[in-house]
């Protein structure tokens, strides 16, 4: 039953499994928290490469540095969606974890401006990104267990929307304490966080917190019947998703790249799949190669963009007044493609009811590849938003867009623990960037932080051209999942 005071009441019907169509206002609220969220997010992104180079580090070093991130989300989300699918509380299924990772969240962005070392900061970053992914991936399930299947694309741009909102006023924060509201950079320098950045932060955790209350408490959830929430809670929970799937790629496919050669394992990869331990929808592997390559571009970005403003458009040293405006600056331009993300949601409000998520994905990494590559052209600050347009276009629909299409292939009773589960696509990249990226620019790329930046559009642009392998159908109550052969470990 729900509470009594529930502000709209929810028909569902257990055999038939048609849900209610739901107006703007309602998909609004469930929505809004993702406002707070990406106030972490926002903030988080367009700050982290800064205050690490304030306390000490060297741009060679940033990648690796900003390996918590992935590392958190493939370790807590399967979890997060495993445990929401498999509970039902007098707040929901997916309300309790969205309300006790944004409490948590709150605490680390108020604790983070204020870390006396690179470490502490680093080790702070595995704490903030695990209780934002905490957090966030409830509302991907969220959007799925309220929304028929003609309303998905619709809630998930909603949710472009918000996080495009959040974002635009989290980057921008440090910028606007400087410039509008005249807050000194006193006592700012080597091995200090500006007062502009510790404020920002501050202000960030408490509207983190205020915008998930708002969803939390005008938001309900389909109840589950006795019968299905007695076997949802009757299967073994496995506490190796997400992190056992990595580990068992991990232990795959160097050895199959060894027995079959390099030419052939790349087509026999896919093929792995079906010896994984766990079973995913056949469109959940084909969008994870999008989402591959889409997140090595975006990852590339969140970490090099700052360093190489700095050193390309403000010739900045390491903690000098140069610098700090070149973190204002490069914050200004991460809220610029935020703008740019929420005003677009609109448009693929509108787009996709002509176009279909599938081909308007292709037009968005198309364009926000070619914005990524072309940051190091830009010959003078301003130039840049040129560049943050056309990224924003992109970030837009990579919030939406593969969701949209994913949701309608998910069976009812495991849509949580599937969207942690694609969460894999986006961390095993960031994975891989962080591991790797350092070593690339520091012996292929002469330390030039713009030149991952080209790296990253070319990877966008082959996720756009990969987004055409995925198969377009519409079939609600779930695509049937590829099982693994008996044996299979």
């Amino acid at each position: 039953m729900l509470p009594a005071n529930s502000t709209r009441l929810i028909t569902f019907d257990h055999l038939s499994m048609q849900k209610s169509r739901l107006n703007f206002w309602q998909i609004w609220n469930m929505s809004f928290g993702f406002l707070g969220i990406q106030f972490g997010w926002g903030l988080q992104m367009a700050n982290m490469s800064a205050i690490y180079s304030y306390l000490g580090a060297n741009a060679d070093s940033l990648a690796i540095l900003w390996l918590a991130a992935p590392v958190t989300g493939v370790i807590i989300q399967p979890l997060v969606g495993q445990s929401s699918d498999r509970i039902w509380t007098r707040l929901g299924r997916r309300r309790p974890f969205i309300l006790g990772g944004a409490m948590l969240a709150s605490l680390a962005l108020i604790l983070m401006p204020n870390c006396p070392s690179v470490w502490m900061a680093a080790g702070l970053l595995w704490v903030l990104d695990g209780t934002i992914n905490a957090s966030m991936q409830p509302f991907r399930a969220l959007v799925a267990d309220n929304l028929p299947e003609e309303q998905n694309a619709q809630g998930f741009a909603v949710q472009s929307l918000f996080i495009g909102l959040g974002g635009t006023i989290g980057s921008a924060l440090p910028w606007m304490m400087t410039n509008w509201f005249g807050v000194t950079s006193e006592g700012a320098g080597h091995g200090h966080v500006p007062a502009s950045v510790r404020l920002s932060f501050y202000i960030g955790a408490a509207a983190f917190m205020g915008a998930v209350l708002w969803t939390v408490f005008t938001t309900r959830e389909y109840p589950p019947s006795d019968s299905e929430l007695a076997a949802i809670r009757a299967r073994k929970f496995d506490w190796t998703l997400g992190l056992g799937t990595i580990l068992a790629l991990v232990y795959h496919l160097p050895r199959r790249m060894w027995e079959l050669g390099l030419v052939q394992s790349f087509v026999r990869f896919a093929k792995l799949a079906y010896h994984l331990p766990h079973r995913l929808p056949r469109r959940m592997w084909e969008l994870g190669l999008v989402q591959f390559f889409t997140w090595i571009g975006m990852f590339a970005m969140w970490v090099y963009f700052s360093p190489a403003v700095a050193k390309n458009i403000f010739h900045a040293a390491p903690g000098s007044v140069e610098m700090e405006a070149a973190g204002s600056w490069s914050g200004f331009c991460f809220a610029a493609y935020n703008v740019v993300c929420f005003f677009f949601s609109f448009v693929l409000l509108w787009g996709t009811k002509h176009t279909g998520p599938k081909l308007m994905h292709v037009l968005c990494l198309a364009v926000g590849a070619l914005g990524l590559a072309s940051v190091p052209l830009a010959s003078d600050k301003y130039h840049l938003l040129i560049s943050m347009t056309a990224i924003g276009i992109a970030w837009a629909s990579i919030l939406s867009m593969p969701y949209a299409m994913l949701a309608p292939s998910l069976p009812k009773e495991k849509v949580g623990v599937m969207m942690g589960l694609f969460n894999l696509f986006i961390v095993l990249p960031q994975i891989t960037a962080s591991s790797l990226l350092g070593f690339i620019l520091k012996h292929f790329l002469h330390s030039e932080p713009a030149n991952a930046l080209v790296i990253g559009g070319a990877s966008m642009g082959l996720a756009a051209l990969l987004t055409f392998l995925v198969v377009t159908f519409k079939q609600t109550g779930g695509e049937p999942l590829a099982r693994s052969p008996a044996g299979a470990h």
